[in-house]
């Protein structure tokens, strides 16, 4: 009957501190031990989707079958993505159609992201601000009754979401668009 209760308490003990996370893990993970001097190297190396399908999903395809949510994308620096910000910028600087329908390209404002979705591909986000020339004058007095200033009050600023697409061999824009008041306007494409 002694027995028993302790072996009873034992049990109900091992099952309430394995519902705890980390009771455990001072424990070494049940794995099998081989003896490696007997095997060749090539039994005793896993699989290489065994040993980290995340460390890189495009070493195999093993690799990508075991973790369908890694992306194979090519990593870009901020000095590629800023050169193609620059190229995207002064293209809509020159374009004619787009002064007409947006203005000037005065500043960038906020770089949103940049990557590459496909391989050769560079992706770029960014707001810029666009102003049209000339309206709204502010009518602030100046002193001593000289009359009022010309200072430009800042009206007929826009301020754009450009969604820009790069061949990254030939540095051609491949696509551009501009979305209008952070994307709640009427879009604005780049002919290319």
């Amino acid at each position: 009957m002694l027995k028993s209760k302790a072996i009873y308490n034992m049990i109900f003990l091992v099952w309430i501190l394995g519902s705890f996370p980390g009771v455990f893990s001072f424990l070494p993970s049940p794995r099998l031990h081989a003896r490696t001097s007997a095997l060749s190297p090539s039994s005793v190396r896993p699989p290489a989707a065994a040993v980290n399908p995340w460390g890189n999903p495009c070493a195999s395809t093993a690799a990508k079958l075991s973790a369908p949510t890694a992306l194979c994308m090519a990593a870009v620096s901020q000095k590629e993505a800023q050169r193609g910000i620059d190229k995207v910028v002064g293209a809509l600087r020159r374009d004619g159609q787009c002064l007409e329908e947006l203005g000037n390209l005065v500043k960038v404002t906020n770089v949103l992201g940049f990557g590459s979705p496909r391989p050769g591909t560079l992706a770029v986000r960014f707001n810029a601000q666009f102003k049209k020339g000339g309206k709204g004058m502010s009518s602030i007095p100046l002193p001593f009754g000289l009359g009022q200033s010309n200072k430009s009050e800042g009206r007929g600023v826009m301020v754009g979401q450009v969604k820009a697409s790069i061949d990254t061999e030939s540095g051609k824009i491949k696509e551009c668009s501009v979305f209008r008041d952070l994307g709640y306007g009427r879009a604005f494409n780049l002919t290319v």
